[in-house]
């Protein structure tokens, strides 16, 4: 089982070098991964339109910035996003974004995708909401040409390319994992047919994951590709939207618990949210470390060895942490 950490925007509150500290601490501790969510704005309520799950005010960290910023603090851990709304892109620039933080960060960059659910945002970065599946699926095959052509020929419905060229490519070329996002038989399809592995985020039971882990390897036997290589990624719990769930990563067992029957449904990836343990009571970056790194110890206890810093590095870095707040 591999562990991944959701990077919690909130940690900028205390400084960029609170960033830094967050960054370094996860993958010190042990993560194998680091994902950050992707909004760009978010809608208040109007006489129009109802208030959305989460307060407008929040804030949220530019996903690809930010990991640029992480992967120059880093040097094992994978990075990503859980996920990048692509169709309110251009697909071109993050393209573009994209190969550049996979070569600066050493061909660390797993990308996570998916339509995203905000109407507004999309009229805020004019693009059409209304046709985001299909726009999604043209984008997916054109990052993959700019990622592995050297002239890119496209004509698609919604994007097109004339002989272009894009330097450098990633390191991983286009074979750059694109992890999908979405609890649909759309999204299921998208995965089975382009994806590297899917993202869950609301698997509360058994049989919805292997209803959707069914559809998703459907689609790709149907596609041509082999259904056990798209790799299973769940959320341990969404954020919360209830006050009686904010508690959940405080009681450590029922993490351990739940992560223990996402192995049993064959994920083979967890991703913790740090944003939740803030809500939690974490609410500074020295106690998510805390958390996250009592949460590590359990977890790897529980479901088995993850990749690691050598171990004196490890306790080196965690002991500066602490020895200096911000």
């Amino acid at each position: 089982m591999k562990l991944s950490g959701e990077f919690p925007s909130v940690s900028y509150r205390e400084g960029a070098a609170a960033v830094v500290q967050l960054a370094q601490a996860i993958e010190a501790i042990g993560y194998d991964h680091i994902d950050i969510f992707d909004h760009v704005v978010m809608g208040y309520a109007t006489a129009d339109r109802p208030a959305g799950p989460y307060p407008a005010g929040m804030p949220i960290l530019e996903a690809l910035m930010t990991l640029s910023y992480v992967a120059a603090v880093t040097s094992r851990v994978t990075l990503g996003t859980e996920v990048l709304v692509l169709p309110q892109r251009q697909p071109t620039l993050v393209a573009k974004q994209v190969s550049t933080l996979d070569m600066l960060s050493g061909g660390r960059v797993r990308l996570g995708l998916g339509v995203g659910w905000q109407e507004s945002e999309y009229e805020a970065l004019g693009e059409d909401f209304r046709a985001r599946g299909k726009r999604m699926d043209e984008a997916i095959q054109l990052l993959r040409a700019y990622w592995g052509d050297t002239q890119v020929n496209f004509d698609g419905q919604y994007y097109r390319a004339v002989a272009m060229g894009m330097e450098p490519k990633p390191p991983q070329g286009n074979r750059l994992p694109l992890w999908i996002g979405g609890h649909s038989q759309p999204a299921y399809r998208r995965v089975g047919r382009f994806g590297d592995g899917w993202l869950a985020s609301h698997i509360d039971e058994a049989d919805s994951a292997r209803h959707a882990i069914d559809a998703i390897r459907r689609s790709a036997a149907e596609s041509g590709r082999d259904p056990e290589a798209i790799g299973l990624q769940s959320m341990v719990a969404p954020p919360p939207r209830e006050e009686a769930d904010k508690r959940f990563y405080m009681d450590h067992d029922r993490v351990v618990a739940r992560v223990a029957a996402f192995q049993k449904m064959g994920f083979q990836w967890v991703s913790l949210n740090a944003t939740a343990i803030f809500q939690a009571g974490a609410r500074s970056v020295a106690a998510i470390i805390d958390v996250l790194g009592a949460l590590h110890r359990r977890l790897r206890a529980e479901v088995g060895q993850g990749a690691r810093l050598p171990l004196a590095l490890a306790s080196t870095v965690l002991k500066c942490y602490h020895a200096s707040p911000v």
